[in-house]
């Protein structure tokens, strides 16, 4: 989860929305980044490395992705986003945001 600093306070809702996304992090992972981790194995089973977090503090509205594939290789940034929205495609439906971050591995 990533906190920005703000100069406003934080009204109630985002102040327990932020504390149960850092609660939640010490926990287990919730099912619904079990089940797109899932998908995107089998997506991608070249994948070096896979990480996904539920950052809309447990209740599945927005995930945050880290991918590295090799085959994203060749493929412009657009491009790899494209595959990972399309492997997601059903789960993206019932979503209201999602972030991707992709990348090539190095060797």
């Amino acid at each position: 989860m990533y906190i920005r600093e703000t100069k406003r306070p934080l009204n109630k809702h985002m102040a327990q929305h932020r504390g149960a996304g850092l609660l939640r992090r010490l926990s287990t992972q919730t099912d619904g980044e079990v089940r797109i981790a899932q998908i995107l194995k089998e997506k991608f089973p070249s994948a070096s490395s896979l990480k996904v977090v539920d950052i809309s503090g447990g209740c599945g509205a927005m995930y945050e992705i880290h991918i590295e594939s090799s085959e994203f290789k060749g493929k412009r940034t657009v491009q790899q986003h494209q595959l990972v929205n399309q492997a997601l495609k059903d789960e993206i439906q019932g979503m209201h945001g999602l972030r991707i971050f992709t990348e090539i591995p190095k060797h």
